[in-house]
């Protein structure tokens, strides 16, 4: 019976695309972006391997260049093994600004091209460019032109993959980095799905890899070929999608402006805090951030989540959900601490916190003044926000801040 489903789903797919104008997704993804915005604001380090992320004592790396990763330095991988790995490296901290300054522009270069932007990162989207081609000629040459205008624009480099499906594009724009282009015309999908590792498929992991390993599927050829009820009796759901991805069937829309989910801010220590005192004036640095950034975004919100990594990098979070929506520092910081209770802080080293806000409201209600706030706290506390945003516009985040944070 699951066989029939997944023929009907295949043949509903190809009859679509019969008598519907094909769709052309182009995936793009900028090239080693963090360390390339890098380079480009310091010429010097062009060329070199550098690796952007925590300390060289602490910290995890963000992202690393080309030069770099040929030490075998990756994304997720803790600075200390980098610095192993490349000790000549050239360690840099985030600057997380700077790199959404130079985001924007890439994204309003995507714009021009196409309203149907669908953001996945800071640095990559998928375009539907199918209804663009009278405007700027065939897919391939929309790729070309947005390629070129991001490099003469910013200065740097993104590679694109050109599909008829999200999926398709997303594997292709990874096959020749950097500064790649890869075509996939839509009757060289199988052709050119069949000979890829298996590992190149979205959600599948080192244990799905193995699993899979055992059934003797190891490209996408070979899931293609695995018999559909073993594959759902091992993989359940997942097995149904991973061989309809197999054979290039993916249906999925480009949805434009994905909604923000959450806002928040992290910070990882140089030394583990194993006072809980301390620890609550890193929470109060963290939420009048978390704080800000809400007001700037013009948003509130309902959901406050606090996260917490031990010194053994076990992680765990807590959360809890206001009545009505909040942008304030002090209100968030309280509830924050209030989280904290509820963890090992203070028994077990620290070595990570965080504070997000989820629910949001956009854009930020105007919640009526409690009844009995006889003093007017509410309104004065707002008031002060509008006048600390309006100081930190003029003279930068670290011009005022909490008496209690002057001491950190």
């Amino acid at each position: 019976m699951e066989g029939v489903g997944i023929s009907l789903c295949k043949f509903f797919y190809e009859f679509r695309a019969s008598i519907l104008k094909p769709r052309t997704i182009i995936h793009l993804d900028m090239d080693a972006f963090y360390p390339a915005v890098e380079a480009l604001d310091n010429p010097q380090l062009k060329g070199k391997p550098v690796i952007v992320g925590g300390t060289p004592r602490r910290g995890v790396v963000s992202s690393a260049s080309y030069e770099a990763r040929e030490f075998g330095v990756h994304s997720a991988q803790p600075i200390a093994t980098a610095v192993r790995l490349c000790p000549e490296g050239m360690f840099l901290p985030v600057r997380m600004k700077r790199y959404k300054e130079v985001s924007e522009q890439v994204f309003e270069i995507f714009h021009r091209f196409t309203p149907l932007v669908e953001p996945l990162s800071i640095d990559e989207a998928f375009l539907d460019v199918t209804g663009s081609t009278h405007l700027f000629g065939d897919p391939v040459e929309i790729a070309k032109k947005i390629k070129k205008t991001v490099v003469k624009e910013t200065g740097l480099t993104i590679s694109a993959g050109v599909a008829p499906s999200k999926f398709v594009a997303k594997i292709a724009s990874d096959m020749d980095k950097p500064d790649g282009l890869t075509v996939v015309r839509p009757d060289r999908v199988r052709q050119f799905l069949d000979p890829l590792p298996i590992k190149k498929m979205w959600g599948v992991g080192k244990v799905t890899q193995e699993s899979l390993g055992r059934l003797n599927v190891r490209t996408f050829k070979d899931l293609c070929q695995a018999p559909v009820k073993i594959l759902e009796r091992r993989f359940g759901r997942h097995g149904l999608e991973m061989h309809l991805l197999s054979m290039g069937i993916d249906d999925r829309n480009v949805v434009p402006g994905h909604d923000v989910k959450s806002i928040g801010h992290e910070d990882t220590f140089s030394n583990d805090i194993l006072d809980i005192g301390e620890a609550k004036k890193e929470l109060l640095s963290l939420a009048n951030k978390v704080a800000r950034r809400m007001r700037q975004k013009e948003t509130t919100g309902r959901t406050i989540t606090l996260k917490v990594k031990y010194g053994d990098f076990v992680q765990i979070t807590r959360s809890t959900t206001l009545p009505k929506p909040t942008d304030d520092g002090t209100e968030i910081y309280s509830i924050a601490c209030s989280l904290l209770e509820k963890t090992d802080v203070g028994r077990r080293p620290i070595r990570l916190l965080g504070i997000s806000l989820s629910k949001l409201r956009f854009p930020a209600s105007e919640n009526q003044l409690a009844l009995f706030d006889q003093n007017g706290s509410s309104q004065k506390r707002k008031n002060l926000n509008i006048a600390l945003d309006s100081v930190y516009e003029k003279h930068g985040d670290n011009i005022i801040g909490p008496g209690t944070l002057l001491v950190r």
